[in-house]
Parts: structure tokens; C-alpha cells; sequence
């Protein structure tokens, strides 16, 4: 299935919106897009440490949006499963928290956590879009900023101090 030159249009606009929404923000890296040949994964990565960074992954064919957060380092992704563990958390209360600090209400979101291959290990919440128009909306633009923002929140800290350790859930 090949996109319209109009889904090509909106899934430029729509990564052009998130990637100028953060570009003030210094808390995240300068945004860089890590694409599949194919087009079928359009990737936006904003770093946020050493191995690791905030990403926004668009699959148009599927349709899907998935945000989270990503790392090349398999003993940072164990840090992270260790913190949040030790800390009493699961995976969803840590984003969910984060969400609803960034003014996103959604209680209970899923959030994958696995590896592409060997060398990327993820934590994220998939979103699905109904039909690639959707990517047009504000409303859909500013959930997925918002995502972005509570993936920060939550994981940021950790980041911060260059471990994981400190990641807790604020009630």
C-alpha cells in the first residue's frame, strides 16, 4: 500500500509540529530522525543522555504512534526494570504518573517494554491513529506532545543523575 501525497504531507506536518514543540526546550537533545528504508518506521529521537533518548515512531501502515523511551545500553534498560521495582512501582504507574504531571489524563496506560534486535531496548506507549487524516488534528498532535512530556517525567530523573536509582512515583 503506497501513502497519498497527502498522508506524506500530514506525516511530515505532524513531525515538524512534535519536533517544534520541544525544540525550546532544553531538557531535550536537538530532534534526529532515524528512518526505516522502506518508510514503514519514521523515527524522531531527542537525546537524552549518554545511549539514550525520548523517541516519537510513527508506522504509517499500521497505523500506529509509539512514545517512549529508548536506550542502546542493555544494562541502562536493566536499571531502569531494577528501579522500578525496587521502588514498589510497575512500569504503568511510573508513565502514568508522568502523564498526568504533563496534564495528560490516562490512569492506566500500556507500556511495552522490549528490544529491536540487539541494540535498542524500549519503554513505550503505543497510540493508534484510526486513519493517517488523524495526524492533522491539534488534538492528536498535542496527546502525543504531552505523551512525550510524561515519558520525560517519568524517566528524566534517572537521566539526571545518571542512574536510576531515584526513580520514584510522586502521589
Amino acid at each position: 500500500m503506497a501513502l497519498s501525497e497527502h498522508d506524506r504531507k500530514s506525516i511530515e506536518a505532524f513531525r515538524e509540529y512534535i519536533e517544534d514543540s520541544v525544540a525550546g526546550d532544553e531538557r531535550y537533545g536537538p530532534a534526529t530522525r532515524h528512518d526505516s528504508e522502506d518508510g514503514s518506521v519514521l523515527v524522531t529521537r531527542f537525546e537524552a543522555g549518554t545511549s539514550c533518548w525520548f523517541e516519537v515512531v510513527l508506522q504509517p501502515f499500521a497505523p500506529q504512534i509509539r512514545v517512549g523511551f529508548s536506550t542502546n545500553d542493555r544494562s541502562m534498560s536493566e536499571e531502569v526494570e531494577q528501579a522500578i521495582e525496587e521502588a514498589g512501582d510497575t512500569m504503568e504507574a511510573l508513565v502514568a504518573s508522568g502523564f498526568r504531571e504533563a496534564g495528560l489524563d490516562w490512569p492506566d496506560p500500556v507500556v511495552e517494554h522490549g528490544c529491536e534486535g540487539e541494540e535498542s531496548f524500549y519503554f513505550a506507549t503505543p497510540l493508534d491513529v484510526e486513519d493517517l487524516f488523524d495526524l492533522d488534528l491539534e488534538q492528536m498532535r498535542n496527546k502525543v506532545v504531552r505523551m512525550l512530556e510524561g515519558y520525560l517525567v517519568a524517566f528524566g530523573p534517572g537521566i539526571e543523575v545518571g542512574e536510576f536509582e531515584e526513580i520514584e512515583e510522586e502521589d
